[in-house]
């Protein structure tokens, strides 16, 4: 058995006229037209995306210079901008 709510809606005018003529066109009640398209957007929002691998791009930039201290990001700032890290 089903159970049917009634309900109201605040729908922009412009929008509105757009479903009932595409209910019209389509042989459909408004109701109707509702109920699919909240179906359908339903069963879109609960699908898992498909997301495609991203690819990063890799450099081989021959390692970490020694004397560099990776916990100090003084030297570490020090030693991207050029700068003698003598602290």
């Amino acid at each position: 058995m089903f159970l049917h709510m009634r309900t109201t809606l605040r729908l922009d005018d412009d929008l509105l006229l757009a479903a009932k003529q595409h209910a019209a066109r389509t042989g459909r009640t408004l109701t109707a037209l509702f109920e699919d398209a909240l179906r359908s957007f339903l069963a879109v929002e609960q699908r898992p995306s498909k997301r495609r691998r991203t690819r990063l791009p890799t450099f081989d930039g021959g390692g970490v210079r020694g004397g560099i201290d990776l916990d100090n990001t003084a030297d570490l700032l020090d030693s991207m901008e050029g700068r003698d890290a003598d602290r």
